[in-house]
Order: C-alpha cells, then sequence, then structure tokens
C-alpha cells in the first residue's frame, strides 16, 4: 500500500478566527507501538476543535497540533504490537488530536469497526459524542431504564447522541434548545420533551413534565447560572453532571440543598485521559452499543459536511449556532 510522505492537514500556525484554517503540507505520521495509521475519509468537527482554534484549548502534551478529535476511514499501516488482522479495515477513531488531515494516527483500543450499516461520514460523526455521553451520562450519572434526565443543548452533537441512546436504553429525555425550530428538530430526533430555554422557564417545566418529583439527572455543558438551576431540576440523589462551562466556569450552589437532598455533583473532561482509559471505554461500547450500531440503530443526525478546504467554513457553521447534529469533513 502505497502511502505518500506528506499530506494535506489543517495546522493552524497561530490562534485566531476561522480563516486560520487553511489546508497546509505535513508529513504522514508513522504508527508507534499499539497505533494504526488511517487514511482519513472523513472527520467529525466538535467545539473543542473551535476553542484549540482560538487558542482556548490546547493539545495534550505528545498529541498531534492538527486540529480534530474524531475520524473515520481505512487502516493503512500498523505500529508494533498491533495484529495484522486490523490492516485495511475500516475504523472510526477517539483521537486527542490530528483528524483534520488525509492521515492520522490512533491507539488501536480507540478504534471501533465501521459496520456495513454506517457510511464513512456517520461513522466520523460517533466517536467524540458518543464516549462522551456514555462515560458521563450513563457511567458517572448512572442514568438507567426507567429514568429521566435533562441535557442541555438538544439539537448539539453531545444533545443528538444522548437522545440516542436514551431511546436505545429506555431512559426518559428532556432536553433544552434556543429556538422552536430547534425544539421540533429535537423531537422528531425522539426526545421525550423539549424547552424552549428562550421563551421558557426549564426549571419549570421540568417540575411540570416530571409532576414535581424531578430528573435523576442533568448533563451539562452551560455552567455558570445553570448549575443551580439544575440543582432545582434534580430528584433527591439525583446526579449533576458538568461536561463544559460555555456559560461561566464558576457557580454559586445551595450547600444545605445538597446536603439535605443527598445530591452529587461531578463532571470530567474526555481528552486529557489516558489511552487505558479510552481503551477501556471503546471496550465497554463495542460490548453494550456497537450491536445497535451494526444493527442501524446507532447513528449520529448529521448535520452538514464540508470538503477539508473548508475547514473555516464548517467552524463558522458551528460557531453560528444554526445546526442541528453532526459537522463532519470530507478527504
Amino acid at each position: 500500500m502505497n502511502i505518500p510522505e506528506t499530506m494535506q492537514a489543517i495546522d493552524p500556525a497561530q490562534p485566531g478566527g476561522p480563516e486560520v484554517l487553511v489546508p497546509v503540507a505535513r508529513p504522514v505520521p508513522r504508527p508507534a507501538a499499539g497505533e494504526v495509521l488511517i487514511r482519513v475519509a472523513a472527520a467529525g468537527v466538535n467545539r473543542p476543535d473551535v476553542l484549540q482554534r482560538k487558542g482556548m484549548y490546547p493539545p495534550p502534551p505528545g498529541a498531534s497540533s492538527v486540529l480534530g478529535l474524531e475520524v473515520a476511514g481505512e487502516v493503512v499501516a500498523l505500529g508494533a504490537e498491533v495484529e495484522g488482522e486490523y490492516l485495511g479495515q475500516p475504523v472510526c477513531a477517539l483521537l486527542a488530536g490530528g483528524g483534520y488531515a488525509e492521515y492520522a494516527l490512533a491507539p488501536i483500543g480507540q478504534c471501533l469497526p465501521v459496520p456495513e450499516a454506517l457510511s464513512m461520514v456517520e461513522a466520523a460523526g460517533l466517536p467524540e459524542t458518543l464516549f462522551t455521553v456514555w462515560t458521563n451520562l450513563f457511567e458517572r450519572a448512572f442514568a438507567s431504564e426507567g429514568d429521566t434526565v435533562l441535557v442541555h443543548g438538544g439539537t448539539s452533537g453531545i444533545g443528538t447522541m444522548a437522545i440516542t441512546l436514551c431511546n436505545l436504553f429506555g431512559v426518559t429525555i428532556i432536553v433544552t434548545a434556543g429556538s422552536d425550530a430547534k425544539v421540533a428538530a429535537a423531537r422528531a430526533h425522539g426526545a421525550d420533551h423539549a424547552i424552549n430555554y428562550t421563551s421558557e422557564d426549564f426549571v419549570e417545566r421540568v417540575r411540570e413534565i416530571t409532576e414535581g418529583k424531578g430528573v435523576a439527572a442533568v448533563l451539562d455543558m452551560v455552567g455558570g447560572d445553570y448549575v443551580p438551576r439544575n440543582l432545582a431540576c434534580l430528584c433527591d440523589d439525583g446526579r449533576h453532571v458538568s461536561i463544559a462551562v460555555q456559560g461561566g466556569a464558576t457557580a454559586t450552589v445551595p450547600i444545605f440543598e445538597i446536603m439535605r437532598r443527598r445530591l452529587t455533583l461531578t463532571g470530567s473532561t474526555l481528552r486529557g485521559r489516558d489511552v487505558q482509559f479510552k481503551s477501556m471505554v471503546a471496550d465497554e461500547l463495542a460490548t453494550t452499543v456497537w450491536p445497535h450500531a451494526e444493527q442501524g440503530r446507532l447513528k449520529p443526525l448529521l448535520d452538514r459536511s464540508y470538503p477539508l478546504a473548508e475547514a473555516a467554513e464548517a467552524h463558522r457553521r458551528m460557531e453560528a449556532g444554526d445546526h442541528m447534529g453532526k459537522i463532519v469533513l470530507t478527504m
């Protein structure tokens, strides 16, 4: 298999607006032990990519400076300690960086096979949100069959993935969104309830929907003054999981309420976790969730795809906030 010396990649020399996202020539990376080289067919675009482009979310030590946290494509080279059967296999993978390129490295433990039911574009839009929602909503927040949960950003990549997984695993999901059109889109995608936070008080609506009981868990990417409001939505023994701070990095919380109602506040970030942890999550997903992908029941809601050279346009669309579901780059 002929692998070129150089490739096109999006690797901005300095932080800035979308205009810094121009293709440049970079050496094709070589897989180290435990890694595979993927010829990328498509790469998912995520909110952390926007933050990295602005200089607010540097890649972890040792990670590629090329943007991109998830890809799908074909395995074209193997590092030491990787079994030969993986060569030529279609995979999607979670990365710590390097996805916006014609070739990308991934630890073999963070790869999942692309089933026939998924296109490469669909597969590229799965790993980042799937790993994030699974580890936070289903593991940290212990969401399980029969529970009701609240997830903000219902039409985002995270929100639409949360809807999909809740539908698959018997969890009732309430989402928030910023317009009537987005509320309708979230309902169409499978949300049990969707609240327009610009015209309704989501705390009141959650109280009505749950007949005063509250939700078992909240998945929050807003932070700031949403946190105390989220806590008011929880039932006794409820769990609050923070995964981003788009609305503010600090919050004032009612400590006595947390004590009295035995609430749990937790959170996590995924990118900086080690390969061992991410591989363990991939194993769980392969066992628990991936059969649904093989049967065509687990697919991302796709908003729009752009060629790699138009990465700037993809970021403009994400920042405008009009997208519904995943934005993907194609090679």
